[in-house]
This record gives structure tokens, C-alpha cells and sequence, in this order.
């Protein structure tokens, strides 16, 4: 059973079974770069057989910065994941690393699964090519709650958002919270790049709803990305 690539996909956010959520990010230097990486992906894992030990689906995004990948991968149980890189890994990456030569592997979260999720009403997250916009939110400790509040902290500054600015550009937003305590991770789908820019400049943005967002106790620091859906591969049928 060989891989299926669906190019310019995104994951199925809601599949069924999905035990642990795998995220790590490539920096690969230009955009030339980039696209070579995901061609070099597509080849190295069709010409293989589907590593059947849990792994549900692997999808790659391609950052607007024009240097970064994001790889997302939903996965049945962590300890999938552990066999399928004692096993499959090493020559999968050997043959990417030889078309691509350079490639920077920056870093490798782990991450339950999603813990709440919103669609904008009239919205449907398969409707629109968009963009996903990736945002961390990095936390000084697991204390109990910290992370889960804050995550209700967004959805409160959003539901206002849909109150005063419906048009946004926002389409969808997914929340997981990594296994060690320490982020959280938005996947956030937009029409554009341009709308998530508008939005970024409204001064609204600065309203005391985002206000307690941004100063949520046992917040330390956090990044924004915005990326491009380029691949993703399931097994074939």
C-alpha cells in the first residue's frame, strides 16, 4: 500500500482516531528551495510503501517567508511515531537531504489531540485555498489550567471579533496543547495572506479582550507564521 499524495491539501483536522499530533519545522533558505523540498517529499514517500504503524497522515506547508516548511503529521499514538523513526525515517530523509542538500531540521513538538476547535458560521474549512496561519504561544510551566484558560481567553477576543468585524478573513481555528506543558498551538485558516495582514493592522486588535490574550499570566512569548497548504499524503486504498 503506497502513499497518496494530494497536493495543495490540507489535513483533515477531525479524523477519527488520531491519538497524538506531530509538528515540525524545515528551514530550507528560498523559496526555489522550498519548492524543491516538497517535490523531493512527494517522490521519496510514493516510492514507497506506507509505513502502516499508526500513521494516519503527513501533510507539508509551505511558510510565505519564503525559507520555512511546516510538516504536520496526525499519528494513532506517540509510539507510532517512535517506530515508524527507528524504522522508516533514516532513508526517507537521506533521499530528501540529497535533492535538497542544507535542509535545517529547527524543531519537533508533540501535541495531543485538537482541544477545541471553532468555524466561523457560513464558513467551511475545505471551501477556500487560503492560508494557514500557524501561531505559538509558549507558557513557563504545565501549571493546571494556565493553557486551557488562555485558549478560552482567544475564543472570548474572537467572538467579539465576529461581533464588530465579520468580514476579517477569518475562516477556521483549531487548538492543540503540546504534551510537555509548554505551548500551545493555534492552526488558523484564512482566505489570505492579505486579510490576515488587514487584520494584524486593525487597532482593534488592541481592545482589552486581546489585551488580556496578550497578558495572560504564564505567557512568556510566542510566534506567528503564515503558511501555504502544499501536500498532503495519506495511505492508498
Amino acid at each position: 500500500m503506497n502513499a497518496v499524495a494530494h497536493p495543495d491539501a490540507r489535513p483533515d483536522l477531525h479524523r477519527s482516531g488520531v491519538g497524538a499530533v506531530l509538528v515540525s519545522t524545515w528551514r530550507v533558505g528560498t523559496p526555489e528551495r522550498q519548492r524543491a523540498a516538497v517535490d523531493a517529499i512527494r517522490k521519496a514517500w510514493e516510492s514507497r510503501e506506507w509505513p502502516d504503524l499508526g500513521l494516519l497522515s503527513y501533510s507539508v506547508h509551505v511558510g510565505t517567508d519564503g525559507d520555512t516548511l511546516l510538516h504536520y503529521s496526525q499519528w494513532t499514538a506517540e509510539e507510532a511515531y517512535e517506530d515508524f523513526v527507528r524504522t522508516y525515517r533514516d532513508d526517507r530523509n537521506a533521499e530528501i537531504d540529497a535533492a535538497v542538500p542544507g535542509i535545517e531540521r529547527v524543531e519537533l513538538r508533540r501535541y495531543a489531540p485538537i482541544h477545541r476547535s471553532t468555524v466561523r458560521a457560513g464558513r467551511g474549512t475545505g471551501e477556500l485555498p487560503g492560508i494557514v496561519v500557524v501561531v505559538e504561544a509558549d507558557f513557563d510551566g504545565p501549571e493546571a489550567g494556565s493553557r486551557e484558560d488562555w485558549v478560552d481567553t482567544v475564543f472570548t477576543a474572537m467572538d467579539e471579533d465576529t461581533a464588530t468585524r465579520p468580514g476579517s478573513g477569518g475562516v477556521a481555528a483549531h487548538f492543540h496543547l503540546s504534551t510537555d506543558g509548554g505551548r500551545v498551538l493555534n492552526y488558523a485558516e484564512w482566505e489570505s495572506e492579505q486579510a490576515h495582514l488587514e487584520w494584524l493592522a486593525d487597532d482593534a486588535r488592541l481592545d482589552e479582550a486581546w489585551t488580556r490574550v496578550h497578558r495572560h499570566p504564564g505567557l512568556v512569548g510566542g510566534r506567528v507564521k503564515r503558511y501555504t497548504p502544499a501536500l498532503s499524503l495519506s495511505a492508498g486504498v
